[in-house]
């Protein structure tokens, strides 16, 4: 192993630095000289990208369609809806002024006084708001609905504690928003598109999720009722991975977006928005990565195969390429990103430890004696498992293990998470377990009181009211009172 992975601390040791060191080594992303914002590197940007294709087919498959709307707001919009603009007040970067000039020792600039915008405006930190001032101009009558429009863009929220993915002021994500006819439609539409995020997420980031609705305490702010996925972490913290809101009419009230129905009377249209965001990248490292680094999920793997050439000589390198050129070709035509890696600028060792730090899901290997029996040395790196096998039919066998790697990794996440789910009905056994991680099914009498004291004393949160769990009669383990509902309790990021 390089010397430069003996540096990675160990999960076991300190999980948050263990997140951080892999973050920065494995060349995903790093702090920037802005306060809260990082710098995504090409690596980290190839997974993003990856993402960001196969969600967006997702999309436009539900009748989406991309488009985008301005970075600013005026600060007036958000003061229409009193619970958004109470949400978001305190993470808001504002605009004030619109140029700066010269000091007059040239040591620096100042504001220009005569320069103050007449209205501040508002860093997106969500986009209802400008989205409905112009959905009101698109919509007039039933004819024109459903309205379904998707925005990948950034957005700023003044975090106070920020770590890379995870929280950021500046992140990337894509929001949508869809404006309907009716309040069933809205609501089916919210559903659907949890359902789109629950599939991405198992499907193709092989992260187990758990969907459900949010407390009222945990919706988004301006929503009826707020949809969540939430996945857990190897330190058994929830991750809140993906959020669907059914909006109500609230935000067509705010923006008077009315349509004329088939009898020609005015309606406020129903809404939803939804959206996911760069913390996926989050999700994915503290899911599956061990103490070597990186373990990608061969769907979103920047490149999925790597080729190692162990050469004598340029003759031998040679000899080996035009080996291997071929089935690095039909590869390639089977849809697989192959990268050969001849380059005699660092040592066979040094490139092992760096494509398994970088999570490079399958490894070949080709050296003289390979070339000569004609096999080649095949290494997966979710169990770091090593056999030789025979170069004839290498294709067709790397194309099945990259499928293997895939399912291999959600079934052992969700196998992993299954374990740390637990009933608890007894509030001091709780409270001595919290600590330790896991999901835990508890009784809920539906108040906000008890919501708050068990946040208060445990910093442990409400995730969800999850679907297809039972729902059992009960006792709120916290007040003592018949509970509504079971829900799950966790830590959280």
């Amino acid at each position: 192993m390089a010397k430069e992975l003996k540096e990675l601390t160990k999960r076991s040791e300190n999980y948050s630095q263990w997140y951080n060191d892999l973050v920065v080594k494995a060349d995903l992303a790093e702090q920037s000289a802005v306060r809260g914002c990082m710098v995504i590197k090409p690596y980290g940007y190839a997974i993003w990208e990856k993402m960001q294709h196969q969600l967006d087919l997702m999309f436009k498959e539900t009748g989406a369609q991309n488009a985008y709307f301005p970075l600013l707001i005026p600060k007036s919009f958000l003061s229409r809806e009193a619970e958004h603009v109470e949400g978001f007040a305190k993470e808001c970067a504002v605009v004030t002024h619109y140029r700066l000039r010269a000091k007059d020792d040239k040591s620096g600039v100042e504001v220009d006084p005569a320069a103050k915008l007449e209205e501040e405006l508002i860093i997106r930190p969500t986009s209802e708001t400008i989205i409905w001032n112009t959905y009101k101009n698109w919509i007039n009558s039933w004819r024109d609905l459903p309205l379904m429009c998707n925005q990948w863009c950034n957005v700023m929220r003044w975090e106070m504690r920020t770590r890379p993915f995870l929280r950021t002021s500046e992140f990337l994500w894509q929001e949508g928003h869809t404006a309907h006819a009716t309040r069933e439609e809205a609501e089916e539409e919210a559903r659907k598109m949890l359902g789109v995020y629950a599939k991405f997420a198992e499907e193709w980031m092989a992260v187990p999720v758990v969907q459900g609705v949010k407390s009222e305490t945990e919706r988004f702010a301006g929503a009826l009722d707020t949809y969540t996925i939430e996945a857990m972490m190897q330190d058994g913290k929830a991750l809140q991975s993906g959020t669907s809101h059914f909006l109500g009419q609230n935000f067509a009230k705010a923006f008077e977006v009315t349509y004329l129905n088939k009898d020609n009377r005015p309606e406020y249209v129903w809404a939803t928005s939804w959206g996911v965001s760069t913390r996926l990248i989050g999700a994915l490292i503290m899911t599956h990565s061990d103490d070597n680094g990186l373990v990608l999920p061969p769907r979103l793997a920047p490149i999925q195969v790597v080729i190692v050439p162990i050469t004598k000589g340029d003759d031998q390198l040679k000899a080996i390429t035009e080996k291997l050129t071929p089935i690095i070709n039909n590869l390639r035509e089977r849809g697989i990103s192959v990268k050969y890696d001849d380059a005699d600028n660092k040592r066979p060792g040094f490139k092992f430890a760096d494509y398994e730090l970088k999570g490079v899901p399958v490894r070949l290997v080709m050296g003289g004696r390979d070339l000569e029996s004609g096999t080649i040395e095949v290494m997966r790196r979710d169990t770091l498992e090593k056999e030789t096998v025979s170069l004839e039919g290498i294709e067709e066998y790397v194309e099945n293990l990259l499928v293997d790697i895939q399912k291999n990794i959600f079934e052992k996440a969700r196998a992993w998470r299954d374990k740390r789910i637990y009933e608890c009905d007894n509030y001091d056994e709780f409270k001595s377990r919290v600590k330790d991680g896991g999901f835990f099914l508890c009784h809920w009498d539906g108040t906000a009181e008890t919501e708050a004291k068990i946040k208060e004393e445990t910093q442990a949160t409400i995730r969800c009211v999850p679907f297809g769990i039972e729902q059992t009669p009960g006792v709120d383990m916290v007040s003592g009172k018949p509970a509504k509902c079971r829900v799950i309790i966790a830590r959280s990021y």
